[in-house]
């Protein structure tokens, strides 16, 4: 088993070493650290979080692996191939293997629970029914504080498989991880989202004993984290964004890996239908104590945040900001005066039909160049959440294609 799977991960990595090579990767990282620097630059355009279920091109994502850590492997060559092939636009493929470091987490002691509907069997992107757990105080002073257990071992044993399938063809490199801090999408499937929306109008104080739970979560997590030596500012993908950045690294280079040498990862989703008030109140100012600890700060999903700039703002070593589908980009640009990168989220229905309405593709990625420069905004545009592309790779490619000759036309080739 050991030995097929080999060959078939030896010939993997050849033609993902091949794409690496391709002086224009260390072109496009150093474009992203620029950015990530706050020196405008061309954007960047990464196209993440894809329905990979619908581009099985001639069996091309079939996994043939049998080692469940080499099917892993497998998939992840697999798909940045396929990408690189098809649907590039300013993907970066690195001259090495990357392995996270490994941990377990005990959880705080609570699963949701709910129902769910389904359109495509095929698709785990799927419409969620969420039963209330937390409807009480006493409810929530159930919640457990986790343990975190870092797994060196595992570490080890997969660096060496790794090394033994393809070490001599692509290098192996061990690094750490960011802190994502998504509390209210947890919350909001314990509870469903609408008990959340009520309660903080008919029961504040229910919100804020939940709140301030879950930042005993976070900071626990945290420390442990951090004491494990589990994170790094060795970050290239941050949740659809590129993360290289010459200042974590600096950190990490006098200090050692630590929370000060990563990123912090902010995001409150269902806050896109709060107040600006209600946001600062219920998360921004729950959140300062945790962003202080760290390097740099990326806040903002698929929440809209044009509106609230002023409070968002005040988040210690805030970098870079989501703007959006929903994100008026403009006010976005205009009130950040070039001190935070934006992330723009263009619209990803524009990939979901039978065909393209490129006009409206270009007008997007357009206006979006036309307030950065306004207003000397560096900026990267991450096309992601893409729940299907009507099992059309064409959507893909041809929206990439779209979006770097409207870029072209701002920035130059």
């Amino acid at each position: 088993m050991m030995d097929q799977d080999k060959l078939i991960l030896r010939e993997l990595a050849k033609q993902y070493r091949e794409y690496a090579e391709d002086p224009v990767n260390g072109e496009r990282e150093k474009r992203a650290r620029r950015i990530n620097a706050l020196k405008p630059d061309r954007p960047l355009v990464w196209i993440d979080e894809v329905p990979w279920h619908e581009l099985n091109i001639d069996d091309q994502l079939t996994l043939r692996c049998e080692d469940p850590f080499n099917r892993q492997m497998e998939q992840f060559f697999r798909r940045k191939i396929m990408q690189w092939k098809y649907f590039q636009a300013d993907t970066v493929l690195e001259n090495f293997f990357r392995i996270g470091k490994a941990y377990t987490n005990s959880g705080f002691g609570m699963s949701w629970q709910e129902n769910v509907r389904k359109t495509d069997e095929k698709n785990h992107i799927v419409s969620h029914e969420y039963l209330d757990q937390l409807d009480s105080e006493e409810k929530v002073a159930q919640l457990k504080i986790p343990v975190i257990t870092a797994q060196p071992e595992q570490d080890k044993a997969h660096v060496e498989q790794a090394q033994e399938m393809f070490g001599d063809i692509l290098p192996v490199k061990l690094s750490g991880n960011y802190h994502g801090a998504n509390m209210w999408d947890v919350i909001s499937r314990l509870r469903g989202v609408s008990p959340i929306y009520m309660d903080m109008v008919m029961n504040p104080e229910l919100i804020h004993a939940i709140m301030k739970r879950f930042i005993e979560i976070q900071v626990a997590t945290i420390d442990q984290m951090d004491a494990q030596g589990l994170f790094s500012g060795d970050v290239s993908n941050l949740h659809c964004t590129p993360g290289w950045s010459d200042e974590l690294d600096a950190v990490e280079k006098e200090k050692g890996p630590g929370a000060k040498s990563t990123w912090y990862r902010g995001m409150a989703q269902l806050f896109g239908s709060v107040s600006p008030e209600m946001h600062e109140e219920f998360e921004f100012d729950y959140i300062k104590p945790l962003a202080a600890r760290f390097g740099l700060v990326y806040y903002g999903c698929c929440e809209p945040l044009y509106d609230r700039i002023d409070e968002l703002k005040k988040i210690p070593n805030l970098r870079k900001i989501g703007v959006s589908p929903w994100s008026d980009v403009w006010a976005s640009a205009e009130q950040t005066e070039g001190k935070y990168v934006l992330s723009k989220k263009p619209n990803p229905a524009m990939v979901a039909g039978a065909s393209l309405d490129e006009d409206a593709i270009r007008k997007e990625i357009a206006e979006t160049a036309e307030a950065c420069i306004r207003y000397n905004c560096p900026c990267d545009i991450a096309l992601k959440d893409i729940s299907t592309a009507n099992y059309r790779i064409g959507n893909l490619a041809r929206w990439a294609q779209i979006a770097e000759e409207t870029l072209d036309h701002y920035y130059g080739k």
